[in-house]
């Protein structure tokens, strides 16, 4: 896996007696998981844009991603995970 070798990854292990092997499947495994977790279009679907300017709340993903996405931030305007 190529995708993104600078990531950091602090991994605690409970058991000493693993192999490299399984240790480097494990990081890689956590490598895949987090590069579909960290994706924008999961990012918005997992959180909402609370607009107390309007008094609204947005879900949609494509409201999200253009707040997200936005360089100048609006006054009173969040993103909120919906977990």
């Amino acid at each position: 896996m190529k995708r993104n070798q600078r990531r950091d990854l602090l991994v605690l292990l409970n058991n000493h007696h693993r192999s490299q092997e399984a240790i480097d499947h494990e990081v890689e495994w956590l490598h895949e998981l987090l590069y579909h977790v960290e994706e924008l279009e999961n990012f918005c679907k997992a959180h909402e844009v609370i607009d107390l300017n309007r008094y609204k709340v947005h879900t949609k993903t494509g409201k999200v991603k253009l707040a997200v996405l936005r360089k100048d931030f609006k006054a009173f305007e969040f993103i909120n995970n919906k977990n």
